[in-house]
């Protein structure tokens, strides 16, 4: 009798392309030998099934490097867009078309290393996570700028979210197959990838992982950045809009406890002069009315934006157990044989 052959994990690996015309082809030819069956470092067999590069418009000859990876292998599948949309929207093209056990989201200027694919893969399995991001164990080679508005984004953002999975957000991500396919037929105009995986993942986690330097200078200016940022704000939910009440509440407490020493200092000496106190103790109460009542609308309007974006009350599943994190077992047993 022979022994039972080890579970192959599918891979599908979505690659968003604007600016790839020359770096796209050498990231291609990486994950292309890791087609046949491989092992990762923890034993668990892996193979990447499809390549699918998103082509999104870019102003280059992109969209005759992939065409011409296409006619070198079958298992590059390209996904074209009809316009330019954007990294994130181009993402969710892939992951509504992908169809491996697993989905690997990448950049496509080389900086991400395909070989560190199994152990994300090991990590996924160890920790039962249904996303795993790259988290970089050196310095990302963006320069010290970006790197410390990063920092500072994904922490403002953390505390906005009121989850630690926003400090881990990276292009480089391994997500379960189901989840990514469900979560790209939900998601509407305007949601942040992440912040939408957040919504819906079991558990999320990282893995170590060494960046390399980019192949060529990155698309995103200063304002795109920062149009990247708010839109993960706007689209973390409403604790940031709660603030605003709390605030107001604040400011409408003190205009209040104004009110009470003005009062108490007009009855003890009636010839003080108050006027620019009672002042303050109206544009006080007044504003913080008014900040507490804008919060409360803002609370009403985002229960409408996650409405808007296709924020799920639920999300049905397979069996855990039955689908890829399931796949525990590494090598056949020996007394199968």
């Amino acid at each position: 009798m022979q022994g039972l052959q080890p579970r192959v994990h599918t891979l599908s690996v979505v690659i968003p392309v604007y600016r790839g015309e020359k770096s796209l082809t050498p990231v291609v030819e990486e994950l292309l030998a890791l087609a046949g069956p491989q092992l990762t470092p923890a034993g668990h067999s892996f193979a990447i099934t499809e390549i699918m590069p998103v082509w999104d418009n870019g102003p280059d000859a992109s969209d005759e490097t992939i065409r011409s990876l296409q006619e070198r292998s079958p298992l590059v599948r390209p996904v074209w867009l009809s316009r330019n949309f954007g990294q994130h929207p181009a993402t969710m093209a892939g992951l509504a078309s992908a169809g491996g056990d697993w989905i690997v989201t990448m950049d496509e200027d080389g900086q991400h290393d395909p070989a560190q694919i199994g152990r994300m893969l090991d990590t996924a399995l160890a920790e039962q996570a249904t996303v795993v991001y790259a988290q970089p164990s050196n310095e990302p080679p963006h320069g010290a700028f970006r790197n410390l508005a990063s920092r500072l984004a994904k922490r403002i953002l953390a505390r906005a979210m009121g989850s630690r999975s926003a400090t881990q957000f990276n292009s480089f991500r391994l997500i379960l197959g189901e989840t990514g396919r469900a979560l790209s037929a939900f998601a509407g105009p305007g949601v942040y990838l992440d912040v939408a995986l957040s919504w819906i993942s079991r558990k999320v986690t990282s893995c170590p992982v060494p960046m390399r330097s980019e192949g060529r200078e990155s698309s995103y200016t200063v304002r795109s950045l920062s149009s990247h940022f708010w839109r993960m704000v706007v689209t973390s939910g409403t604790r940031a809009l709660r603030l605003v009440a709390f605030l107001g509440a604040i400011i409408g407490l003190l205009g209040l406890v104004l009110t009470v020493v003005v009062v108490v200092r007009q009855i003890m000496d009636p010839a003080a002069i108050v006027g620019w106190a009672s002042l303050m103790c109206v544009i006080l109460i007044g504003s913080g009315l008014i900040l507490f009542s804008l919060g409360v609308v803002a609370e009403y309007l985002g229960v409408t934006v996650n409405q808007a974006m296709g924020k799920p009350l639920y999300l049905i599943v397979g069996d855990p157990e039955h689908g890829p994190l399931g796949r525990r077992d590494v090598t056949p047993d020996p007394q199968d044989a």
